[in-house]
């Protein structure tokens, strides 16, 4: 498949209309390609934006927008309708542009960056979310004239106990998350993306992720964090319809209508001290998981989906599974039923100044409302063990849309 050609919003993403909870999948199917394979696709159009319940890909790259100054309520209009063409195209495997990367004028820039030419789709999805700020500065300033629409929970994440936030990855107006089988593709997409925004937004910050740390889809094995330990294996699955509809996606009901159908994502930039966790015993590391290291399974026995049994005890009295160790403080049992369907990322960005590793984990959670996460959260900020070996660096909340029509734009209700 190549990704030359016209782009334009006439069935561009036809195939996404009417598709329910699963659709993305569907359509990987209908290509006859695995979830894994470089030449899945995604829709851009949809019911619901796709890159959520998706099965997770391989590769991340994230980035969040400011807004420039002095822009209007038209050019944020203007922007979300080219991200949105541009969106359908990449997702479908083709250039950005009506030329695209190598077909324009000689006397004038590609419209298409070109790094991803002869590459497949592989797999690549879109999602963009919108920051509190861009409904009302701190200061409360409404640039856009959309600060009553702005969703009551859609506020600044508060500061959780042992937080070391930093601006530089913390926070903006908008957001991009490109997911996708091939870094390079999902490169691509933000470099085009930042592109289109030129002189309407600037990047605030992003990250690059691999080796995705939860799966999305029970067509999918559990991965390893980089404390070499399975993550999400309760994770929410695509095949739980009933249970994503309850902890993912914004009800009909909810205090702006224009959201239906859409999700709150989190992001957390959470910096792992690998060269502290390397020199910890093994016994250690296992009570601090509430999980075997090598299979997974929780401490009070069984194999790694065994539901845990926290009231089983060893020989002198003592839970198996630790009072504070993370499988018991995570699990919707100890948070009043709360549930996230996470999809973050691992990363490493070179070494500090003192020559350890720049590593850890790049959080992201879908859920209903932000309450999902923030009791999680606070639960696991207080009494988690795995605190001596993580310290949160960035933080930020996002409201997400929900899908676009073909011939319409990402967040147009919000607008009407």
């Amino acid at each position: 498949m190549t990704r030359r050609g016209l782009l334009g919003l006439a069935g561009a993403g036809a195939a996404g209309i009417g598709l329910g909870v699963a659709g993305d999948r569907v359509v990987a199917t209908a290509v006859g390609a695995s979830v894994s394979d470089d030449s899945a696709q995604y829709p851009f159009y949809g019911n619901h934006q796709a890159g959520i319940v998706t099965p997770a890909q391989d590769r991340l790259h994230f980035a969040a927008f400011d807004m420039a100054a002095g822009a209007t309520r038209a050019d944020l209009i203007d922007l979300l309708r080219d991200w949105s063409v541009a969106a359908a195209a990449l997702t479908a495997g083709r250039d950005v542009g009506e030329f695209g990367a190598v077909s324009g004028p000689y006397d004038a820039p590609p419209q298409d960056t070109g790094e991803a030419q002869g590459l497949p789709p592989a797999g690549l999805t879109i999602t963009f979310g919108f920051g509190p700020s861009l409904f009302e500065t701190a200061d409360a300033v409404d640039r856009f004239g959309i600060a009553a629409r702005r969703p009551a929970d859609l506020t600044r994440l508060p500061h959780f106990p042992g937080d070391a936030l930093e601006d530089a990855f913390s926070d903006g107006d908008l957001c991009i998350q490109a997911c996708a089988n091939d870094p390079q593709v999902a490169v691509h997409a933000i470099r085009n993306l930042s592109r289109i925004a030129f002189g309407r937004a600037v990047i605030r910050w992003s990250q690059l992720g691999f080796g995705r740390t939860s799966s999305t889809s029970t067509t999918q094995s559990t991965p390893r964090n980089l404390f070499g330990f399975k993550d999400g294996t309760a994770n929410i699955k695509a095949e739980q319809p009933a249970v994503v509809n309850e902890h993912v996606w914004v009800p009909s009901g909810s205090d702006q209508s224009w959201l239906a159908g859409g999700s709150y994502l989190v992001a957390r930039r959470i910096r792992m001290t690998i060269e502290t966790w390397d020199r910890t015993i093994m016994r250690e590391q296992e009570t601090v998981f509430g999980r075997t290291k090598g299979e997974g399974a929780p401490l009070s026995g069984g194999t790694e989906f065994t539901e845990p049994d926290f009231d089983l005890t060893g020989g002198e009295g003592e839970p198996l599974i630790a009072a504070a160790s993370h499988v018991r403080l995570a699990h919707p049992a100890q948070n009043a039923g709360a549930q996230l369907l996470r999809r973050g990322y691992n990363f490493v960005d070179g070494n500090d100044d003192l020559g350890r590793l720049e590593a850890g984990l790049f959080f992201i959670s879908f859920q209903r409302a932000p309450k999902q996460f923030t009791t999680v959260q606070l639960n696991l900020a207080k009494h988690d063990s795995m605190n001596e070996y993580v310290r949160h660096v960035g933080s930020a909340l996002f409201v997400v849309p929900a899908g676009a029509r073909a011939g319409s734009y990402v967040g147009a209700p919000l607008f009407s």
